[in-house]
């Protein structure tokens, strides 16, 4: 029908095709500009004379003797320490992602199964938590970590941000799992299964692309945080989001601008990747979750 639709109005076919067209170039140029950049120095990508020097690498030339340098990436790896920043953003993340999933697999399953009127209200009641401002959460957290000086490690946000993810994890989960029938428990208990073994061994597997969709959120929930991680981390347990933001200095101290900006490409491509990777999983996923099964 939309096949139809198109062939007999070009015209159509001609804006659909221009608006995406338009569309995609408004999104990509912010990375591929920042990408291009990174690779100049700072007279010339944040040239106030001429925006062309950011185009050709005049000063860029003149420094290094090449249009293009590895410099910022290259100083800010090693000098700029951004290294221990990747370090502790890959750490919280994996633990992030492993807890979360892990409690908010059996959690939705279980509240999934229940026919209890409770479950519901639990469900509620974590949206509710989830719709709080993150500043808010926070604040809670701050008294008894100093108390038991147990403020500016890791392990403390990583409990922080499972604690913000964990109901978005859990309404996901659950809408995943209220979608697989509830014969293939029964079929499986029936074959001598006990409850944990059917939902291992059974549902986990039909659910697959449901989790890996519900892992990569919390992956780029906890990959991309600031607020939670500024204020929880001292300054050496920084993660690479707060760590690019020291970089670009304040009024009274300079920074280092073009270390901000290899550090934000080298921030993103690695994300970029996973979700390209990702990208079957997720889709089978989140058809999975708005198909009734």
């Amino acid at each position: 029908m939309s096949r139809h639709i198109l062939g007999r109005h070009p015209l159509l076919s001609v804006l659909s095709l221009t608006f995406l067209a338009v569309w995609v170039i408004a999104a990509a140029f912010p990375f591929f500009w920042t990408l291009w950049g990174s690779f100049k120095v700072e007279a010339d990508f944040f040239s106030r004379t001429d925006w062309r020097n950011a185009i050709y690498g005049i000063r860029t030339t003149g420094e290094t003797g090449a249009p293009f340098s590895f410099a910022a990436y290259r100083e800010v790896w090693t000098e700029g320490l951004f290294w221990e920043a990747a370090l502790n953003t890959w750490i919280v993340t994996g633990c992030v992602v492993v807890f979360s999933l892990i409690l908010g697999a059996l959690g939705g399953y279980a509240l999934s199964r229940s026919q209890q009127n409770y479950a519901i209200w639990i469900l509620v009641l974590a949206l509710v938590f989830r719709a709080m401002p993150h500043i808010t959460l926070v604040s809670g957290y701050l008294l008894p970590f100093f108390e038991l000086n147990i403020w500016g490690i890791l392990p403390t946000t990583i409990v922080v941000l499972v604690a913000i993810n964990q109901p978005f994890t859990l309404w996901m989960l659950y809408s995943f799992f209220r979608n697989v029938p509830k014969d293939l428990d029964e079929a499986a208990m029936v074959d001598g299964c006990t409850r944990f073994q059917a939902f291992r061994f059974t549902i986990v597997p039909v659910m697959w692309p449901g989790i890996v969709t519900a892992g990569l959120f919390s992956l780029m929930l906890a990959y991309n945080d600031f607020a939670v991680t500024a204020m929880i981390l001292s300054e050496e347990n920084l993660t690479m989001v707060p760590k690019i933001q020291s970089y670009l200095g304040t009024n009274q101290t300079e920074g280092h601008v073009m270390w901000a900006v290899a550090a934000v490409v080298s921030a993103t491509a690695p994300l970029f990747m996973i979700v390209l990777f990702f990208q079957r999983q997720v889709v089978a996923g989140l058809t999975a979750g708005a198909i009734k099964g």
